[in-house]
């Protein structure tokens, strides 16, 4: 019986094994072995140059800028995205009724495409948009808001924030949901009412809706691609540089496809670590609190 068992299981579980093989595990084998070759992506033949390309990548001014350019995109994103989700789930179930209807609302811009969203960004902050003739008109402002390098990065950050904000909510309101209301009724015996309740009794309870939430944005911030490509190329001076625009302009624009494919190593490699120096933050915040 345990034999067929198991045949019964990897019978089932053939169809997702199948698929991470062809389109996850293949790929990874094979673009670890194009990272250590000078292939152009066009030729049929390339050399295996060692590994050359990881040593240029790390002298190159443009991997450097992606590298701390997506931990800047994390600092900005992922405490504004938290906050807001968190603010909407809050509203949300304190809502009587219609809870799905506004759950449903917030989610949408979550299913809105990236390129037309930062159409319409680059749209109302051009230079003759109406937002910008009524400041200079009223205040005498004239902001270059994507030539900033301070203003560029931030509100890509803030754009994003507005299209997860609403997906994040849902995970935290199924987080308020789960909490059994004993245990707010013990805390108001202890005193525990208004923001007391809330900073030391909800936000520790909610401590599997942030840890899941945390990681989604955390690893979310070394794929960033579509914002910055459409609304300022990477630029001004490299400061919305990411991962992805330098392996695309490696890899396609200049063909440098095995140099690209070392960058998406390295990337890889970043992502991985830096998640998982994030979620041991986390899990001694969650142990803190009584969550093993």
């Amino acid at each position: 019986m345990n034999r067929e068992n198991a045949r019964l299981g990897w019978l089932f579980a053939s169809p997702y094994l199948i698929y991470t093989a062809i389109f996850f595990l293949f790929p990874l084998l094979w673009a670890t072995y194009l990272a250590f070759t000078n292939w152009n992506l066009i030729a049929p033949d390339y050399d295996f140059v060692g590994v050359q390309n990881f040593i240029e990548a790390f002298f190159s001014k443009s991997v450097r800028a992606a590298f701390f350019v997506t931990y800047k995109f994390l600092v900005m994103f992922v405490p504004i995205v938290i906050a807001g989700a968190l603010f909407l789930a809050v509203i949300i179930h304190a809502l009587p009724k219609f809870k799905g209807l506004f759950s449903v609302a917030f989610f949408l811009p979550y299913l809105a495409s990236g390129v037309a969203s930062a159409i319409v960004v680059n749209g109302v902050l051009s230079y003759n948009s109406p937002l910008n003739i009524w400041l200079r008109g009223t205040f005498g402002l004239d902001i270059d808001w994507l030539g900033s390098t301070i203003l560029a990065p931030l509100i890509i950050a803030l754009m994003m924030a507005w299209k997860f904000a609403g997906y994040y909510a849902l995970l935290f309101v199924a987080g308020l949901e789960s909490i059994p209301k004993e245990i707010y009724e013990a805390a108001a015996i202890d005193g525990a009412v208004g923001w007391k309740r809330f900073w030391h009794v909800t936000i520790p309870m909610l401590y599997p809706s942030f840890y899941t939430v945390s990681i989604l944005a955390v690893g979310l911030m070394f794929g960033i691609f579509t914002e910055p490509y459409v609304l300022t190329g990477g630029g001004p001076e490299l400061s919305t540089h990411t991962w992805q625009l330098e392996i695309y302009n490696q890899a396609f624009q200049q063909l440098n496809a095995g140099y690209g494919t070392a960058i998406a190593v390295i990337n890889s490699v970043v992502t991985f670590g830096s998640i998982l120096v994030f979620r041991k933050i986390l899990e001694k915040w969650g142990a803190k609190h009584g969550w093993e």
